[in-house]
């Protein structure tokens, strides 16, 4: 198996990546091979700085970077040689099984569906988070952020993707599935949550468990917990918001301490017809090592192609 990963992208590429790398590279199995995307000469030094042979890797030369500040849309078109446009062409191409970028979140969406292709019959590609609960248990929300406008037909999506992903990457053999709402009665809710609820709860597809709220979110009362990409991005970064007040207030909490986006590295979009695993900007060289880990699970379960035969 191979993992490509995006070597110039992120608030500390290269170094952060390039560490990352090597660190997964002791922890993944032996016939896994890490595939190095980026510049040639940066990747050698950074190499030869932590006195790692090449040799280790595959590295495939992409010079240019795809910045923050490029426009998603415009970005892969404009700059073909950039480390995700050369990674994701890798991808489609077949040479690699999953490629992983800390890199520009909106080109890597937009790229994904442009060079990888959107599944037939998923409206909406979606991008995930996983939720600490009190109990040791981990849940799913999604959408956070990648469609903050959404029907009710597409959150009815989210939660057969978000059940999928639970099943295959998280071996959840039925999850529950919770629609994000102001109440858990039928008749709480907008327009939006109304219309999903009565599409979810109608299907046979997947296990709906109701209406959750906010309060509930960290109690491990659904596997799955559905939102549109605005609400759910909110949630995520006031979630990320905590952590930081309470690192800074100084305590050390073992639940809390499961709040940091490290432990986690990255996640799939899920309805695309490859392995995209997106990380986060400020990813350190330990958040690396975990989105790079766990791009080696999505792939290994070969959630993509599940995805696309339950779709088809």
């Amino acid at each position: 198996m191979k993992i490509g990963i995006d070597v110039l992208g992120g608030d500390f590429a290269p170094d952060a990546n390039i560490q990352g790398a090597v660190l997964a590279n002791k922890e993944l199995p032996e016939d896994t091979r890490i595939v190095l995307i980026g510049d040639e000469d940066t990747i050698l030094r950074g190499l030869s700085s932590l006195n790692e042979p090449p040799s280790a890797y595959d590295i495939v030369h992409a010079p240019d970077v795809i910045t923050m500040d490029d426009h998603p849309t415009r970005a892969i078109p404009q700059k073909p040689n950039s480390s995700i446009a050369v990674g994701l062409d890798l991808l489609a191409r077949g040479e690699i099984n999953a490629f992983a970028s800390t890199g520009n979140t909106g080109a890597m969406l937009v790229g994904a569906m442009y060079k990888i292709n959107t599944i037939p019959g998923v409206i909406r590609p979606c991008i995930t988070t996983k939720i600490p609960c009190i109990d040791g248990s981990e849940s799913i929300l999604l959408d956070v952020g990648s469609n903050a406008d959404c029907k009710p037909d597409v959150l009815y999506q989210f939660a057969v993707l978000g059940s999928l992903y639970s099943k295959y990457v998280f071996d959840r053999e039925n999850p529950r599935v919770g629609l994000l709402n102001i109440g858990e009665e039928e008749s709480k809710g907008n327009l939006l949550t109304l219309s999903a609820h009565k599409l979810m709860k109608e299907s046979d597809e997947i296990n709906f468990i109701g209406n959750i709220e906010g309060r509930d979110l960290f109690e491990s009362k659904a596997d799955v917990v559905v939102a549109d990409g605005f609400t759910g991005n909110v949630v995520l970064k006031q979630a990320e918001a905590m952590y930081t007040l309470i690192r800074k207030r100084g305590i050390e909490d073992e639940f809390f301490n499961r709040f940091n986006y490290e432990n986690y590295g990255g996640t799939p979009i899920l309805g695309v017809k490859g392995n995209v695993i997106i990380g986060h900007g400020i990813s350190n060289d330990i958040a690396v090592k975990n989105m790079i880990k766990h791009s080696f699970e999505v792939a290994k379960s070969g959630l993509a192609d599940k995805i696309n035969k339950a779709f088809n």
